[in-house]
C-alpha cells in the first residue's frame, strides 16, 4: 500500500498514491496507468512502489474512465487536474504505459493545443516517457485495438473525428515537429499487444524525440518489478530527471 493517499478533485475516481522518497532532491516521477482507458491504477501499484524502492518519488494518480463516468472530456479534464495540482510546481518526469503512455504524450502536448482549450498550458512536464505508448488514436481505431477502445474513449464513432484533433498526440505534434519537451518512446521489440507503427509513426513525426527499442521484450515486462526491462526503464527515469528536471541551484 502508498504511504501517501489523497484526493485531487471531488470526484471519488479523482485520486492518487504517493510514495514519497527520503531525500529531498529524489527523482519526482509521475506514472499514468494504462488498461485502454478501462481500468484502475491498481494493476501498476507494484511498479510504483518499486520506483520508491529505487530512491524515486513516485505519484500514481487515478481518473475517470472510459465504460463508467469518463471518456472524453471527463479522462482528459482528470489528467490536466492531476499534472496541474499534484507536483505542487516541482520539476517532474511524466511517465505512462499503454493508454497512460497516450495520456502521458498528450498532456506533454498541451502546449500545442489551441489557447482557447480548457486543457492548453504551458506549465509541463520537464521531460516524458511513453514505454509501449498509443500513440495514434487513428491508428488505434483503425486496427480495433482493444475491442474499440479508443473509439470508446472518444464517444463512439460519431464524435471521434472532431475530438481527435484536442487528443490525439499524432494529430497535435505533426504540424509543428515537436512539442518542446523532452521525449522518449520506450518499447520492447517483441511487444505483442500494439503495431509498432503505435511507436515509430510518432517517433518520425516528433522530430527530436528518443526511440529506444529493447529486443526480445514484450508489451507488459516494463511493469514487472526487477525484470531487465524495468531496470531500463529506472536508469532513463533517473537520467530524464537528472538532465531535464533536477532543481537548479542559483
Amino acid at each position: 500500500m502508498a504511504p501517501v493517499h489523497g484526493s485531487y478533485g471531488p470526484h471519488p475516481h479523482q485520486v492518487y498514491d504517493m510514495w514519497p522518497a527520503q531525500a529531498p532532491d529524489a527523482p519526482l516521477v509521475m506514472l499514468l496507468h494504462g488498461g485502454y482507458w478501462r481500468y484502475d491504477r491498481m494493476h501498476l501499484t507494484p511498479f510504483a512502489a518499486h520506483l520508491a524502492r529505487q530512491g524515486i518519488s513516485t505519484i500514481l494518480p487515478g481518473f475517470r474512465r472510459s465504460g463508467g463516468a469518463g471518456g472524453y472530456p471527463a479522462t482528459f479534464d482528470d489528467i490536466a487536474l492531476a499534472i496541474d495540482t499534484l507536483t505542487e510546481g516541482r520539476p517532474f518526469v511524466l511517465a505512462g504505459h499503454c493508454s497512460g503512455g497516450h495520456l502521458a504524450l498528450w498532456a506533454a502536448a498541451r502546449g500545442l493545443l489551441p489557447p482557447d482549450s480548457p486543457w492548453h498550458s504551458t506549465t509541463l512536464p520537464a521531460a516524458v516517457v511513453g514505454f509501449g505508448p498509443i500513440t495514434d488514436l487513428a491508428g488505434a481505431i483503425r486496427d480495433d485495438l482493444s475491442d474499440g477502445a479508443a473509439l470508446q474513449l472518444l464517444g463512439g464513432a460519431g464524435t471521434a473525428d472532431a475530438r481527435l484533433p484536442l487528443v490525439d498526440p499524432l494529430t497535435l505534434v505533426t504540424p509543428k515537429g515537436t512539442t518542446g519537451v523532452p521525449t522518449v518512446i520506450l518499447h520492447g521489440a517483441a511487444d505483442e499487444e500494439l503495431p509498432h507503427d503505435q511507436f515509430h509513426t510518432y517517433a518520425a513525426a516528433h522530430h527530436d524525440a528518443e526511440l529506444i527499442s529493447l529486443p526480445d521484450i514484450g508489451h507488459y515486462t516494463f511493469i514487472e518489478p526487477g525484470s531487465e526491462a524495468s531496470r531500463v526503464l529506472v536508469d532513463l527515469l533517473r537520467r530524464l530527471h537528472a538532465q531535464h528536471a533536477r532543481p537548479r541551484t542559483p
